[in-house]
């Protein structure tokens, strides 16, 4: 073996994200730098096998663990290499990719290798919330109970997302919360609680825009309780990385933060649910986690207007489904009803 080769592992879960692997692996093959790496490709198996794999990795001193997957699969893998001397390395290919993104990785599997080929290291904080390692963001809210709602959708995808905000933020009821930080205390009536140390949730949906991955500091943005007339200005500043400036917004930097609320509910860590109770508690440890990035990051150079209409479209897509849906339930029931007054003039 050539002691000058460094070990890499490829972890692929097999069913997370949008698009198959097979091609990923072809391109992998034919484009990783053999004369660098002496790579193995490992599937999951189950929740929790790529936890396993990259502890065993790490401790076996790996140069890095890749993850080829979404955020699920690359909380599993870097929650096992942080303060480790493996690395995280990224061939995004899951339904929001909110880490990759912000790190400016490719979404071209062909692109994020060549990354990994130059394997530059740079050393980035994650957070903790109640001990639960998360490394994009953590939240109570709205969010945590859509991304509860997705979990059990049984597909995947941005539109199926947008369907399941939708249909939820119908029904949805906010919560009063009380915060500590930092030696402050407050009390607010929020539709969600987002805390970031990446600036998005994945699909460039920026929830924290003014996050950074360095500065061992959370941002936390509070929804107050807006109108159906507030989520056209809501959505568009979202993608435009300006819902800090919206009116329904609060937003503030802390070091750790207490939510407490009145009952146990869903938190979301990196848009993964859990059951948590009524106190939570959220930090950030710095220079924790080491990670291969782009050499050459260049400032964010993409339409944004075009991905808010994007966004925009796809609620109107929902909304003529839902309504379609309407028109259809309530055509059964007045045939259903023209059905009874048959049954009751013939009696």
């Amino acid at each position: 073996m050539d002691d000058s080769k460094k070990k890499i592992s490829f972890i692929i879960n097999p069913i997370s994200g949008t698009q198959g692997k097979e091609q990923i692996l072809k391109w992998l093959d034919e484009k990783l730098d053999k004369s660098r790496y002496i790579p193995e490709v490992i599937y999951t198996e189950r929740a929790g096998h790529a936890v396993e794999i990259a502890a065993l990795k790490a401790k076996e001193e790996a140069f890095a663990v890749v993850a080829i997957g979404g955020d699920g699969t690359i909380n599993e893998i870097a929650r096992s290499l942080v303060h480790t001397k493996t690395a995280l390395g990224i061939i995004p290919c899951g339904s929001g990719n909110g880490l990759a993104r912000h790190l400016q990785i490719p979404m071209d599997a062909k692109k994020a290798i060549n990354i990994i080929n130059e394997g530059l290291i740079d050393i980035i904080d994650y957070g903790k919330i109640n001990d639960v390692p998360f490394f994009c963001t953590c939240g109570v809210g709205f969010d945590a109970f859509v991304s509860l709602q997705f979990s059990k959708a049984g597909r995947r995808g941005p539109l199926i997302y947008l369907e399941k905000t939708l249909l939820e933020s119908l029904k949805y009821k906010p919560e009063t919360y009380e915060l500590e930080m930092d030696g402050s205390t407050l009390r607010y009536k929020a539709f969600l609680i987002a805390c970031g140390n990446a600036s998005q949730y994945g699909n460039n949906a920026y929830i924290t825009p003014q996050a950074t991955l360095n500065d061992g500091l959370l941002d936390v943005t509070i929804l107050e309780p807006f109108t159906v007339l507030d989520v056209p200005a809501l959505s568009f500043q979202l993608f435009n990385k300006t819902i800090d400036q919206n009116s329904r917004i609060k937003t503030f930097r802390c070091k750790t933060l207490r939510i407490h609320r009145s009952k146990q509910g869903v938190i979301h860590f990196d848009g993964d649910p859990m059951i948590m109770g009524e106190n939570i508690d959220v930090n950030i440890i710095k220079r924790g986690l080491q990670v291969i990035v782009p050499k050459n990051v260049e400032k964010d150079s993409s339409n944004v207007l075009q991905r808010a209409q994007d966004y925009i479209n796809g609620l109107k897509q929902i909304n003529e489904a839902i309504l379609e849906d309407i028109t259809h339930t309530n055509r059964m029931i007045l045939d259903k009803g023209k059905e009874q007054i048959k049954k009751l003039r013939k009696n």
